[in-house]
């Protein structure tokens, strides 16, 4: 019968409590950790939120100023609420976000844990994903959309497959490290199998570097589902998205801009929520900076 190592789950714990203590101390991640809590509030719950459904026109009512009675943040040309539809684009911009991190994550995390174990397989999987980043991020995703076509999924899609090498490289460089590390070559000598070492050793060690990286796609993604959608390739019209609202806006923008506005200032708002939390909580998990 093992014995239950009765350390361990007071190190986890010490971990966890120095990571919250790190992630509370520090400002920038506070404000982007509060900032993150109203984007999901205000994307989850945006059905009980938006005061009318998104698509609802109103043509007695266009171009309503932003505070006028019943139009908290006024009206575009159709007379559709501003604010409902920016909850709703931002709902739309999460949703593609998480699964294209969700697919970065399923897989680049096999594929980088795979090139950092086996050199033989190193080769071929970083040189894939080196013809990967030679096209620019954003180049790379507008084609994929173009060529599955439009919608959310097809967005999501694309921009994950856009993300997948980066997080190939990630974890590919986590796994050389942590391969020379003492209790991985204690693994090796208790005949340990690859799969033990790579799931229950390095892939552990290695979630800190993952959760940063998921941090950093996020943002990425909603800046390019917007331009996805900005350019007629992403989320298609009746649906909202932020880059549509951005994409008519702009052909009255020497009427009235506020219909530009708030979604721009969304859009700015969710990445900088992602970027000042995930710097926090790179900061947080670097063992290098505890005390």
């Amino acid at each position: 019968m093992t014995a239950v190592d009765p350390v361990a789950p007071v190190q986890l714990g010490r971990v966890r409590g120095r990571v919250l203590r790190k992630l509370w101390h520090n400002p920038l991640g506070v404000i982007g950790g509060v900032l993150l809590l109203i984007v999901v509030v205000a994307g989850v719950f945006a059905p009980l939120l938006a005061p009318y459904p998104p698509a609802q026109v109103h043509f007695s009512t266009p171009f309503q100023q932003p505070f006028t009675v019943g139009f908290a943040l006024g009206t575009d040309d159709l007379g559709r609420d501003v604010l409902s539809r920016v909850l709703y684009g931002t709902r739309a911009s999460l949703e593609v976000g998480v699964l294209s991190v969700l697919l970065a994550v399923v897989v680049g995390v096999p594929l980088g844990l795979l090139a950092g174990y086996w050199r033989w397989l190193d080769a071929l999987v970083s040189r894939i994903a080196d013809v990967m980043l030679a096209f620019p991020f954003l180049v790379a995703a507008v084609g994929l959309a173009a060529i599955n076509g439009g919608g959310i999924g097809n967005a999501a899609i694309a921009l994950g497959i856009a993300n997948i090498p980066t997080m190939i490289r990630v974890v590919r460089a986590e796994t050389l490290r942590l391969k020379e590390s003492d209790f991985v070559l204690a693994a090796h000598t208790m005949d340990a199998g690859a799969v033990r070492i790579l799931g229950g050793h390095i892939l552990p060690n290695a979630l800190s570097a993952i959760i940063v990286q998921a941090t950093v796609i996020m943002p990425s993604a909603v800046l390019g589902e917007a331009i996805l959608s900005f350019l007629g390739l992403g989320i298609q019209p009746p649906d909202p998205s932020l880059g549509i609202m951005l994409s008519d806006a702009q052909q009255y923008l020497f009427r009235t801009v506020w219909p530009g506005v708030f979604p721009g200032v969304a859009i700015a708002l969710i990445c900088l929520g992602f970027n000042l939390f995930g710097d926090a909580l790179r900061d947080a998990l670097d063992p290098k900076t505890a005390r």
